[in-house]
Protein backbone atom coordinates (compact mmCIF):
# COMPACT_ATOMS: atom_id res chain seq x y z
CA UNK A 1 0.00 0.00 0.00
CA UNK A 2 1.54 2.97 -1.68
CA UNK A 3 -0.22 5.87 0.11
CA UNK A 4 1.50 8.11 2.52
CA UNK A 5 0.39 10.01 5.58
CA UNK A 6 -2.25 11.47 6.15
CA UNK A 7 -4.50 9.04 4.55
CA UNK A 8 -1.64 5.88 4.75
CA UNK A 9 -3.12 4.65 8.16
CA UNK A 10 -7.06 4.86 7.45
CA UNK A 11 -6.46 2.83 4.25
CA UNK A 12 -4.64 0.07 6.61
CA UNK A 13 -7.19 -0.06 8.83
CA UNK A 14 -9.80 -0.21 5.97
CA UNK A 15 -7.81 -3.11 4.67
CA UNK A 16 -7.82 -4.66 7.43
CA UNK A 17 -10.78 -4.51 8.14
CA UNK A 18 -11.72 -6.47 5.44
CA UNK A 19 -8.91 -9.36 6.35
CA UNK A 20 -6.35 -8.39 3.66
CA UNK A 21 -3.20 -7.91 5.57
CA UNK A 22 -1.41 -4.59 4.43
CA UNK A 23 1.99 -3.85 3.87
CA UNK A 24 3.38 -0.08 3.92
CA UNK A 25 5.51 0.94 1.95
CA UNK A 26 4.47 4.90 1.08
CA UNK A 27 6.64 5.93 -2.32
CA UNK A 28 6.04 10.04 -1.49
CA UNK A 29 7.14 11.69 0.97
CA UNK A 30 4.72 15.59 1.80
CA UNK A 31 6.63 18.11 3.07
CA UNK A 32 4.48 21.12 4.91
CA UNK A 33 5.56 24.65 3.28
CA UNK A 34 5.04 27.73 4.85
CA UNK A 35 2.36 30.07 2.43
CA UNK A 36 1.52 33.21 3.08
CA UNK A 37 -2.50 33.15 3.10
CA UNK A 38 -5.60 35.91 2.72
CA UNK A 39 -6.77 37.35 5.40
CA UNK A 40 -10.35 37.41 4.09
CA UNK A 41 -11.98 34.20 2.13
CA UNK A 42 -15.50 33.09 1.04
CA UNK A 43 -14.72 29.38 0.93
CA UNK A 44 -11.66 26.95 1.14
CA UNK A 45 -10.86 24.50 -2.05
CA UNK A 46 -9.01 21.47 -1.29
CA UNK A 47 -7.99 18.66 -4.43
CA UNK A 48 -5.72 16.73 -1.78
CA UNK A 49 -6.46 16.17 1.88
CA UNK A 50 -2.56 16.59 2.05
CA UNK A 51 -3.78 20.63 1.62
CA UNK A 52 -5.11 20.05 5.16
CA UNK A 53 -2.40 20.01 7.53
CA UNK A 54 -1.22 23.91 6.00
CA UNK A 55 -4.66 25.74 6.92
CA UNK A 56 -4.47 27.44 10.01
CA UNK A 57 -6.92 26.81 13.06
CA UNK A 58 -8.74 30.53 11.96
CA UNK A 59 -10.13 28.77 9.00
CA UNK A 60 -11.78 26.47 10.46
CA UNK A 61 -15.15 28.29 10.50
CA UNK A 62 -14.70 29.36 6.73
CA UNK A 63 -16.73 26.56 4.24
CA UNK A 64 -14.69 23.82 2.55
CA UNK A 65 -15.23 22.04 -0.57
CA UNK A 66 -13.28 19.06 -0.77
CA UNK A 67 -12.47 17.03 -3.52
CA UNK A 68 -14.21 13.93 -2.60
CA UNK A 69 -15.45 12.32 0.46
CA UNK A 70 -12.44 11.44 2.43
CA UNK A 71 -10.90 14.12 2.26
CA UNK A 72 -13.95 15.86 3.75
CA UNK A 73 -13.73 13.23 6.58
CA UNK A 74 -10.28 14.23 7.36
CA UNK A 75 -11.59 17.92 7.23
CA UNK A 76 -14.25 17.52 9.87
CA UNK A 77 -11.62 15.39 11.88
CA UNK A 78 -9.60 18.72 11.66
CA UNK A 79 -11.93 20.39 12.90
CA UNK A 80 -13.53 22.39 10.02
CA UNK A 81 -17.18 22.99 10.52
CA UNK A 82 -18.83 23.84 6.99
CA UNK A 83 -17.47 21.08 4.54
CA UNK A 84 -19.10 19.67 1.30
CA UNK A 85 -17.61 16.97 -0.92
CA UNK A 86 -17.56 16.21 -4.56
CA UNK A 87 -17.66 12.84 -6.52
CA UNK A 88 -13.48 12.77 -6.39
CA UNK A 89 -12.76 14.96 -9.96
CA UNK A 90 -11.26 18.17 -10.11
CA UNK A 91 -13.84 19.19 -12.73
CA UNK A 92 -16.63 17.70 -10.13
CA UNK A 93 -14.89 19.69 -7.18
CA UNK A 94 -15.36 23.06 -9.98
CA UNK A 95 -19.15 22.12 -10.53
CA UNK A 96 -19.77 21.50 -6.69
CA UNK A 97 -18.42 25.42 -5.91
CA UNK A 98 -19.96 26.96 -9.22
CA UNK A 99 -23.46 25.07 -7.80
CA UNK A 100 -23.14 26.61 -4.40
CA UNK A 101 -21.61 29.68 -4.56
CA UNK A 102 -22.20 32.92 -6.45
CA UNK A 103 -19.53 34.35 -8.89
CA UNK A 104 -17.30 36.60 -7.82
CA UNK A 105 -16.28 34.72 -4.49
CA UNK A 106 -13.07 34.98 -3.14
CA UNK A 107 -11.62 31.60 -3.03
CA UNK A 108 -8.59 29.69 -1.34
CA UNK A 109 -7.20 26.78 -3.46
CA UNK A 110 -4.95 25.52 -0.93
CA UNK A 111 -2.68 22.74 -3.13
CA UNK A 112 0.77 21.02 -3.73
CA UNK A 113 3.53 22.61 -5.57
CA UNK A 114 2.55 22.10 -9.23
CA UNK A 115 -1.06 21.11 -8.38
CA UNK A 116 -4.56 22.27 -9.25
CA UNK A 117 -3.37 24.69 -11.93
CA UNK A 118 -6.21 23.39 -14.33
CA UNK A 119 -8.44 23.51 -11.22
CA UNK A 120 -7.72 27.14 -10.39
CA UNK A 121 -8.16 27.86 -14.21
CA UNK A 122 -11.74 26.72 -14.45
CA UNK A 123 -12.65 28.32 -10.75
CA UNK A 124 -11.29 31.45 -12.56
CA UNK A 125 -13.12 30.77 -15.89
CA UNK A 126 -16.11 30.28 -13.47
CA UNK A 127 -16.24 34.07 -12.33
CA UNK A 128 -14.56 33.36 -8.53
CA UNK A 129 -11.80 35.14 -7.48
CA UNK A 130 -9.22 32.95 -6.53
CA UNK A 131 -5.91 33.12 -4.70
CA UNK A 132 -3.84 29.69 -5.40
CA UNK A 133 -1.42 29.06 -2.49
CA UNK A 134 1.23 26.17 -2.23
CA UNK A 135 0.80 25.03 1.11
CA UNK A 136 3.24 21.21 0.77
CA UNK A 137 5.02 19.35 -2.25
CA UNK A 138 5.93 15.37 -2.96
CA UNK A 139 8.43 13.74 -3.55
CA UNK A 140 9.68 10.69 -4.19
CA UNK A 141 10.57 8.22 -1.49
CA UNK A 142 14.38 7.17 -1.30
CA UNK A 143 14.20 4.05 -0.87
CA UNK A 144 11.60 0.87 -0.60
CA UNK A 145 9.91 0.69 3.11
CA UNK A 146 12.64 -2.44 4.98
CA UNK A 147 9.01 -4.32 4.95
CA UNK A 148 8.01 -3.78 2.05
CA UNK A 149 11.23 -5.19 0.57
CA UNK A 150 11.29 -8.07 2.91
CA UNK A 151 7.32 -8.94 1.82
CA UNK A 152 8.27 -8.27 -2.47
CA UNK A 153 12.00 -10.21 -1.53
CA UNK A 154 9.18 -13.39 0.20
CA UNK A 155 6.65 -13.22 -2.85
CA UNK A 156 4.16 -12.51 -0.30
CA UNK A 157 3.13 -9.75 -2.94
CA UNK A 158 -0.68 -10.18 -3.91
CA UNK A 159 -2.00 -7.03 -4.66
CA UNK A 160 -0.32 -3.09 -4.71
CA UNK A 161 -2.71 0.13 -4.42
CA UNK A 162 -0.99 3.29 -5.90
CA UNK A 163 -3.38 6.41 -5.00
CA UNK A 164 -1.64 9.07 -7.54
CA UNK A 165 0.61 8.92 -11.24
CA UNK A 166 3.25 10.18 -9.17
CA UNK A 167 3.12 7.47 -6.43
CA UNK A 168 2.57 5.12 -9.22
CA UNK A 169 6.02 6.65 -10.59
CA UNK A 170 7.61 6.41 -7.70
CA UNK A 171 6.89 2.78 -6.84
CA UNK A 172 7.77 1.76 -10.52
CA UNK A 173 11.36 3.39 -9.96
CA UNK A 174 11.97 2.22 -6.71
CA UNK A 175 11.35 -2.03 -7.32
CA UNK A 176 13.16 -1.62 -10.51
CA UNK A 177 16.11 -0.28 -8.97
CA UNK A 178 15.97 -2.76 -6.14
CA UNK A 179 16.19 -5.10 -8.81
CA UNK A 180 12.72 -6.53 -7.08
CA UNK A 181 10.12 -6.20 -10.30
CA UNK A 182 9.96 -9.80 -11.52
CA UNK A 183 8.49 -10.28 -7.61
CA UNK A 184 5.51 -8.73 -9.20
CA UNK A 185 4.56 -11.06 -11.65
CA UNK A 186 2.25 -13.04 -9.78
CA UNK A 187 0.62 -9.70 -8.49
CA UNK A 188 -2.27 -7.54 -9.47
CA UNK A 189 -1.74 -3.51 -9.38
CA UNK A 190 -4.65 -1.51 -8.47
CA UNK A 191 -4.91 1.93 -9.28
CA UNK A 192 -7.22 5.03 -8.35
CA UNK A 193 -7.21 5.83 -11.75
CA UNK A 194 -6.47 4.91 -15.57
CA UNK A 195 -3.89 7.94 -14.88
CA UNK A 196 -2.30 6.56 -11.57
CA UNK A 197 -2.74 2.98 -13.93
CA UNK A 198 -0.41 3.75 -16.51
CA UNK A 199 3.24 4.03 -15.06
CA UNK A 200 2.51 0.53 -13.41
CA UNK A 201 2.68 -0.40 -17.30
CA UNK A 202 6.38 -0.78 -17.02
CA UNK A 203 6.57 -3.45 -14.21
CA UNK A 204 5.93 -7.26 -15.03
CA UNK A 205 2.09 -7.10 -13.20
CA UNK A 206 -0.44 -10.03 -13.90
CA UNK A 207 -3.24 -7.85 -14.25
CA UNK A 208 -3.84 -3.71 -13.53
CA UNK A 209 -7.05 -2.36 -12.47
CA UNK A 210 -8.16 0.83 -12.37
CA UNK A 211 -11.21 2.35 -10.35
CA UNK A 212 -14.22 3.51 -12.49
CA UNK A 213 -14.41 6.30 -9.81
CA UNK A 214 -10.85 7.84 -7.84
CA UNK A 215 -11.26 7.09 -4.61
CA UNK A 216 -10.57 4.48 -2.22
CA UNK A 217 -13.98 3.06 -1.66
CA UNK A 218 -13.84 2.53 -5.61
CA UNK A 219 -10.32 0.61 -4.98
CA UNK A 220 -11.40 -1.70 -2.29
CA UNK A 221 -13.63 -3.68 -4.66
CA UNK A 222 -10.84 -4.50 -6.99
CA UNK A 223 -8.50 -6.23 -4.63
CA UNK A 224 -10.08 -9.98 -4.24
Amino acid sequence: MTRPEPGGSSTAAALRAAGHVPVLAPCLEIEALPAALPPLVDAIVVASAQALPGLPPALRAVPLFAVGDATAARARAAGFISVASAAGTAQELAELVGAQLDPGARLLLACGAGHSLGLAADLRRRGFRVTRRVVYRSRPARELDTAARAALEAGEVDRVMVFSPASARSFAALVTEAGLDRALAGAIGVAISPAAAAPLSRLPFREIRSAVSPDQDHMLPLLP
